[in-house]
């Protein structure tokens, strides 16, 4: 008996031996070629050389002469950009504590800051000079071998896989792996494209990435045998243990009631807000005020350098990419604390709505910039209504109702804040450098009205923020604290009710309200 229950254990010891060796055979490999390829690079081996160079020249003739070819290629370089990289692991790093998970974030924590450390210190010993190209269509800073880009890449998006692959089942696990390969492949490609860097460079790149992820990856397992945290094949992730924590909404029930009953009310909401915005860029358009442009000519009257770069970073405040910015950093971090899409979804639809109405209603209204010198230049679109101001006052203000219906701490009132500094920072400025009348803020501060208002009463952001269970707050996480023991010698608070988690202090304003 006890030989027959020994066969599954002897099975299960082989194949972890099978894949112990399989793994420490593919991290030499990836070790040997990597230096093989520094040693050739070092000392200048010609048919290798010859090799890079001839590749970059036919690519760069193939793709230099098409503008639309050379733009998706620097889009998908910048995914391997330090810009994007970084940001990303310190983003995933945040949600990853705000779910409890130090040991995850850590490991990516250390994963990215070794690719940060490998790559400016390889490309100082190494000392290879970018490539020479006839028609040039980018370029790079500093030295060559091997590619910062295909490495960070590699080893970032290689890590993140390795941290959510336990959300994956079955021949979804595949899936991922192959997407994140695939997104590796095709940067490594376009430095070649681009004419940045050569083919051993990109290939040094993916060998040292995955022996450095090989690395890390055998370090953090032996961690968890150090923990006491069972062995688990890799194929299932870092932690599969922690596939409930890493889902991104795991306790929300339905994300919108009557999902094509809501549509069809935002709709007709957006029509409504356009019919307003409309109507009132028309009339100032055909009857504009004395005051409007006399108020930027005023303004005009104060400028000098300092304020004009003042002017310049609150303008830039309210521009497109600082509102994504800060959309695409407060969206995970409320689906982080909240596990509700809906938050999340009250945003999008606030940031997409504003932009469509902007567009639509400038085209409309065709309104000229002030009569004043424009220190931003000729800009596409209409004065009629500001974008900049109308992008700052929806997010912000969006941002401050979810949060200020969801905190009961009475650091709450802080959000309230920037709803009112940025789009008064934001709108003077862009009136200082000549770019919009009064009425245009007017026309802004009149879309972030309608429109959030439409969306509150139909998305309703807050609605099941009673049982949202923020991470923060979560009672299967807290460590049992020992009784306190009452005037009367007996537990204080031992008899004291479960309720959901956060439920004090998430709860909407209406609920506290009615207390």
């Amino acid at each position: 008996m006890s030989v027959v229950e020994n066969v599954p254990e002897k099975r299960a010891g082989w194949h972890f031996a099978e894949r112990s060796v399989l793994g420490l055979v593919a991290v030499v490999a990836a070790g040997l070629g990597f230096g093989t390829l520094l040693l050739l690079v070092r000392y200048n081996w010609a048919p290798m050389l010859r090799l890079d160079q001839h590749l970059d020249d036919r690519l760069n003739a193939a793709v230099a002469p098409h503008p639309a070819a050379v733009a998706v290629l620097k889009g998908i370089s910048t995914a391997g950009g330090r810009g994007w990289l970084i940001p990303l692991v310190v983003l995933v790093c945040v949600l990853l504590l705000i779910r409890r998970r130090t040991r995850l974030a850590i490991y990516l924590a250390i994963t990215g800051l070794g690719a940060a450390l490998l790559d400016p210190s390889l490309k100082a010993l190494v000392g290879r000079v970018r490539p020479v190209v006839a028609d040039p269509i980018a370029y790079g800073m500093g030295n060559s071998f091997p590619s910062g880009h295909t490495l960070g890449s590699t080893i970032v998006y290689g890590a993140l896989t390795l941290v959510f692959l336990s959300l994956a089942h079955g021949k979804w696990r595949w899936w991922l792996v192959g997407a994140a390969a695939l997104l590796v492949f095709a940067i490594g490609l376009s430095r070649i494209a681009l004419g940045v860097h050569f083919l051993s460079d990109v290939i040094a790149g993916w060998l040292l990435g995955l022996a450095w992820i090989s690395i890390t990856a055998y370090a953090f397992r032996v961690w968890r045998r150090e923990a006491g945290k069972p062995a688990t094949p890799l194929a299932e992730g870092l932690e599969p243990e922690a596939a409930p924590d890493l889902a991104p909404a795991p306790y929300e029930k339905a994300l919108l009631p009557h999902p094509w009953a809501k549509g069809a009310e935002i709709l007709v909401g957006w029509v409504f807000t356009f019919g307003v915005l409309y109507l009132v860029g028309y009339a100032v358009t055909r009857w504009s005020p004395p005051f409007d442009d006399a108020f930027p000519r005023w303004l005009q009257t104060f400028r000098n350098p300092t304020l004009d770069q003042v002017s310049w970073l609150w303008s830039k405040a309210g521009d497109t990419h600082a509102i994504l910015a800060i959309s695409l950093i407060f969206c995970p971090i409320a689906l982080a604390v909240w596990r509700q899409w809906r938050p999340v979804l009250f945003i999008v639809l606030a940031m997409f709505g504003e932009l469509t109405l902007f567009l639509l209603s400038a085209a409309a209204t065709g309104r000229p910039r002030p009569e004043a010198e424009h220190l931003d230049g000729t800009l596409p679109t209409s004065s009629f209504p500001s974008g900049h101001i109308a992008a700052t006052m929806c997010l912000w203000t969006a941002i401050a109702l979810i949060c200020m219906g969801r905190i009961e701490r009475w650091w709450r009132w802080l959000f309230l804040v920037p709803v009112v500094v940025m789009p008064v920072g934001v709108a003077v400025s862009r009136m200082y450098r000549g770019m919009h009348h009064p009425t245009d803020v007017l026309g802004a501060l009149l879309l972030t009205v309608c429109w959030l208002s439409v969306l509150w009463w139909t998305v309703r952001p807050n609605a099941e923020a009673l049982g949202a269970r923020a991470d923060l707050e979560h009672p299967d996480r807290r460590r049992e604290r020992p009784a306190r023991q009452g005037r009367d010698g007996a537990a204080a608070g031992s008899a004291r009710p479960g309720r959901a988690a956060g439920a004090a202090r998430l709860r909407p304003a209406a609920h506290r309200d009615a207390r």
